[in-house]
C-alpha cells in the first residue's frame, strides 16, 4: 500500500476521533450534508485505512470535522505523492519535528539548570503515554508521543544539569523513545517509528541503561520480524537479550525471550521452530525467578496471562492449532474488555489457529469480533491482522459462515 496514503488515513482518523465520532456516525453525517446514501461505515474504513483517498468528499468532511477546506487539500495532495506537500499538524513526520544530525548532541545554547523535579515530569510523561497505549491506538496518540519526544530532546539539548542529572534525562529520552517508536509502528509509520527507537537507543546506552537498551533493541526486532526483516528480526532479538546482561530484571528478561520466541517463529524452519520453542520455555523460567532487581516501570504489563498469549502467537505461526487455540481461549475468557485493540489482535490468532484446526464455521465468528473491535481503531496492526484472517478464510470461501463474511467485509483485502 501506499505509505502517503496510510499516513493520511492516519491523519483522518484523528479529525475524526477528536470530534467524538465514530465511524459509522461520521458516514451518516457525510450522507446528510451531502443529500446521498453513498457513504458507509467500510467507505470511511477504507479511507481511514489507507485504501482510498476521499477526494470528492473533502468539502464535506471539511464541513462535518470542523477542519478548514485548505488543510484537507494539502493533505490529500500529500496522499496522492505531491512533492511538496507535506500532512498538517501532528501527522508530520518525526524527521520535522526533531533535530538533524544527532538528536542527542548539546546545541551549544547555555539554557537554564535543571534537576531531578524535570526528569520526574519526564517520567511521568513517558509512563502517561504507556498506559494511554493500553486503551488508545498509535493514530490516537502518535502526535503527543512525538511532541513529548521532541520535547525532552530539546530539554537535554538546551539545559544544564549534573551528571547524574543528565543520566535521568537520557533514561527518559530512551523511554519515551521506545513508547514513540511502539505507537508510531502501530500507526503504520515505520520509518518513523525505526528512528524514535534508535534516538532511544543511543540514549539508553549513554546512560548505561542496559535492561532498557534491550527493550528498544527488542522493540524494533519485533517490528523487523512483522514486516519482511524476519532473518534481521532474530539476529537483533538475540543481541538485544545478550546485551541487557545478567542482571536484567527477571520481568523484562522473560520479555525479550518471548521476542527471540516470536523472531524464530517468524521464520519457521525446523530449526527456528524449536529455537522458538526453547525461548518460550526460557521466558517462563525468568518470570518464575524471584530476585531483588525491582523490575523497570516499562515492564508493568508483563505478565503470565500476557506470556500465554505470547505462547499461543507462536503455536499459531508454528501452525500448532491444538495448543494455540485452548490457550487463546483461556485468556480471552478473562481479558480486560477495555483493551480493544489488543482483544482483536489477540483474537486474530485465535481465528487463524481455528481455520487450522479446520474449524471454519468458529473462525468465522471470530472474525467477525476482530472487524467490529477494530473498525474504530486507528491501528495498522489490527487493519494487518484482519487481512491476516480474511486470506486465512478464503479457503473455506464454499462455506455459508466464512463465505457471509467474506462478502461482507472482503474490500477490506485490498485496504
Amino acid at each position: 500500500m501506499n505509505e502517503r496514503r496510510r499516513h493520511f488515513g492516519v491523519y483522518l482518523a484523528g479529525l475524526r476521533r477528536a470530534t467524538g465520532k465514530s465511524q459509522r456516525r461520521l458516514a451518516e453525517l457525510l450522507c446528510d450534508v451531502s443529500g446521498t446514501q453513498s457513504v458507509t461505515r467500510n467507505e470511511v474504513s477504507r479511507w481511514e485505512r489507507g485504501g482510498r483517498v476521499p477526494e470528492v468528499w473533502l468539502p464535506w468532511l471539511s464541513q462535518v470535522l470542523a477542519v478548514p477546506l485548505r488543510e484537507l487539500e494539502q493533505a490529500a495532495s500529500y496522499a496522492r505523492g505531491d512533492e511538496w506537500a507535506r500532512l498538517p499538524g501532528p501527522a508530520a513526520s518525526l524527521s520535522a519535528l526533531l533535530p538533524e544530525g544527532d538528536p542527542l548532541r548539546a546545541s551549544g545554547t547555555v539554557g537554564r539548570r535543571i534537576g531531578a523535579e524535570e526528569v520526574a515530569g519526564l517520567a511521568g510523561k513517558a509512563h502517561a503515554l504507556r498506559l494511554a497505549d493500553d486503551l488508545l491506538s498509535g493514530g490516537d496518540l502518535i502526535g503527543p508521543a512525538f511532541r513529548e519526544l521532541g520535547s525532552a530532546l530539546a530539554l537535554y539539548r538546551e539545559s544544564t544539569f549534573t551528571e547524574h542529572t543528565g543520566r535521568g534525562l537520557l533514561v527518559q529520552i530512551g523511554e519515551l523513545g521506545q513508547i514513540t517508536g511502539w505507537v508510531a509502528s502501530d500507526a503504520g509509520r515505520l520509518d518513523d517509528a525505526e528512528r524514535a527507537y534508535r534516538i532511544g537507543l543511543d540514549a539508553a546506552r549513554q546512560a548505561g541503561d542496559m535492561a532498557l537498551a534491550g527493550n528498544l533493541a527488542g522493540s524494533l526486532a519485533y517490528q523487523w520480524s512483522n514486516n519482511g526483516r524476519e532473518r534481521d528480526g532474530v539476529d537483533l532479538a538475540e543481541a538485544a537479550l545478550r546485551e541487557s546482561g545478567d542482571g536484567t530484571p527477571s520481568t523484562a528478561r522473560a520479555l525479550f525471550c518471548d521476542r527471540v520466541a516470536w523472531a524464530h517463529a517468524r521464520l519457521a524452519t525446523y530449526e527456528d521452530a524449536q529455537a522458538a520453542m526453547r525461548a518460550l520455555g526460557q521466558a517462563h523460567e525468568a518470570l518464575d525467578t524471584e530476585t531483588d532487581v525491582q523490575a523497570p516501570a516499562w515492564a508493568y504489563w508483563v505478565s503470565r496471562e500476557e506470556l500465554e498469549v505470547m505462547d499461543a502467537r507462536v503455536f499459531t505461526e508454528l501452525h500448532r492449532p491444538l495448543r494455540a487455540v485452548p490457550l487463546l481461549t483461556d485468556v480471552l475468557g478473562r481479558y480486560d474488555a477495555t483493551h480493544a485493540r489488543e482483544l482483536a489482535l489477540y483474537r486474530s490468532w485465535l481465528a487463524v489457529a481455528l481455520a487450522d484446526a479446520n474449524e471454519p464455521e468458529q473462525a468465522a465468528a471470530e472474525a467477525e469480533r476482530i472487524i467490529a473491535l477494530s473498525g474504530d481503531l486507528s491501528s495498522d496492526r489490527t487493519a494487518t491482522r484482519t487481512r491476516v484472517v480474511l486470506e486465512r478464510l478464503q479457503e473455506y470461501a464454499t462455506v455459508p459462515e466464512v463465505r457471509a463474511v467474506l462478502t461482507d467485509h472482503g474490500h477490506l483485502l485490498h485496504t
